[in-house]
This record gives structure tokens, sequence and C-alpha cells, in this order.
């Protein structure tokens, strides 16, 4: 899609743009000003990591037979002015060598423009899983936000958000995989359950040498973690065991427990009964975990 169209998104998504602009200005009557070009800086906090190259040449020709039909969004610094949307215009304008830009700008807080950044990418579908990861883990590092207030401002769920970040985890080779798409995030997820980083990686490969569904991925996993797992210790009475691979129905429920709850689940049988070993890798999961199993 053009970036220089009015985008109309199919759903809302959460608050939107206009959430994070500070009341009395609007995008859709936005008071512009011209501006030099090489006053504009780009954005540190520019969620995205890689451009279409091609993309940004053809906009480059739509913008100088047109113009910019749609304003960049800055805010002032001392430098000049800080980018806020607008990346592709941006680097459109420069290649066209453009010597003044339209642009609004707004008073906003590094918070305030790292979200709008972001929520802008999300609505349009631009970003990676990585970066939008990345994106997350930022806003929780420098704004220190939980992970709930990160999916509200955002407009996803907070279980949507976790499995993001906790992608993060996996080697840079698998985590590269996934940004340029040989691997889905489905993969990766899957790919979690395993405990040794070169576990992962050499079932990354082999997902990617064999074509494999994220279904048959996950079986690969949960049968490598039955064979090369010890058995666990206790103290008490009776010794409990893995389940084995015979036991169909037990390995059924606890793949099908893996995908409800988007984190690792494993079923300890002992003669009479068993026990439910669910994984959690923060206190903000561990919180989501409960909501869910509550119901």
């Amino acid at each position: 899609m053009s970036d220089v169209a009015v985008h109309v998104k199919r759903r809302s998504l959460g608050r939107g743009l206009s959430a994070l602009i500070p009341k009395g200005t609007s995008l859709d009557t936005p008071a512009e000003r011209q501006v030099f070009i090489s006053e504009i800086r780009p954005n540190p906090r520019q969620p995205r990591r890689y451009f279409n190259e091609a993309k940004i040449a053809e906009l480059a020709e739509s913008i100088r037979n047109q113009g910019i039909l749609q304003p960049l969004v800055v805010r002032k610094i001392p430098q000049g002015y800080e980018l806020i949307l607008g990346e592709r215009r941006f680097r459109a304008a420069q290649r066209a060598q453009l010597e003044r830009v339209p642009v609004i700008v707004k008073e906003v807080s590094d918070a305030e423009s790292l979200e709008m950044a972001l929520v802008e990418n999300i609505q349009r579908e631009e970003l990676t899983p990585i970066e939008e990861a990345l994106a997350y883990r930022q806003l929780m590092e420098e704004f220190h936000l939980t992970q709930e207030q990160v999916a509200l401002r955002v407009g996803k769920s907070r279980p949507v958000v976790t499995n993001l970040l906790r992608v993060l985890n996996l080697p840079e080779e698998i985590r590269e995989n996934v940004d340029q798409g040989t691997l889905t995030v489905g993969h990766a997820r899957a790919l979690l359950a395993l405990n040794m980083p070169e576990q992962q990686l050499e079932m990354a490969r082999r997902i990617m040498a064999d074509g494999l569904s994220v279904r048959a991925t996950e079986t690969l996993v949960s049968q490598a973690n039955i064979i090369e797992e010890p058995p666990v210790e206790s103290s008490a009475p009776e010794k409990p065991t893995l389940i084995q691979k015979t036991d169909l129905y037990l390995k059924a429920v606890e793949e099908d427990l893996t995908r409800t709850l988007g984190t690792k689940v494993r079923l300890i049988s002992r003669k009479k009964g068993g026990r439910v070993e669910i994984e959690y890798y923060s206190n903000d999961e561990l919180e989501g975990l409960v909501q869910r199993l509550k119901g």
C-alpha cells in the first residue's frame, strides 16, 4: 500500500494514534508547516529495522510527481526536529531531493513518541515479529511499563505480548530467521520448549530443511523432551515417571495445554494420578497464567 494513501484498518487497534496525541490537535485537521528536510533527525526509537529500498524508490518517484500528500509528524528538539511518524516518506523525500517537507509539530515525551511510532507500524502491519518484540521490550525497559500496560497501549492481549517477548530468548540465528520469514512465530514458540540452544538451532534447521508445519514441530519437540529429559527426582514414596510415547491420550492433553496456555506444560504420571507442571518466565507471565486458569 502506498505510504501517501490514508490507511483504513479493518478493525480498531487499541487506543489508536488519536489517543496518543495530545488533545487540541488532530491528524485530520492538522496545523501544517513547511520545514527544511535537513532540520529533521530520524527517530532513534524507530521500531522498524528493515526498509524495502525498492518501495522507497517507488515512493520517491511518486513524491517527485505529486509531492507529499500526508505530512510527517515531528517534535521540536534543540537540533531542529525529531521524526515521530513517516519514516518511509522522510527517506523517500530525501531520495527525491526535496528541500522542504510538510510537517505537524507535536509536543510529546520520549515514551509517547515511541508509542506513536509503534502503533502506526502495527496498524500498517509493517513490523516484523522481532521488531515488534524489541519495541515492546524497549517500552518496558526505558519507561518501566509492565507487559499488561504495553498490551493496553498497543491494543494486543497480554499473552500475545508475552509470547513475542519470549521469542527474544531464542538464539540470534533463529531470531534472524523469524525476521526474514523463513520461520514463523508459531515455530519459534514451539522451539522455546527445548531447553538447550543447540537443540533449538538443530530443530530450527530441520524445520526449514523439511518444511515442517508448526504442529509437526510441536510433536517433534515433545518427543525430543521425552527422550532427553531425565526422570524427575522426588522424595515421595512413589517415584514419578515421564509420560511414555505410548500414552497417546495424556500426550495429546499435554500438547493441547501447551498450545492453549502458550507455555511449556508437562504431565507427570504416577501409579495413581499424577501432576501438571506449567513453566513461566516472569511474574507478569505468571499473573497472566493465573487469570487464564481462573477462567
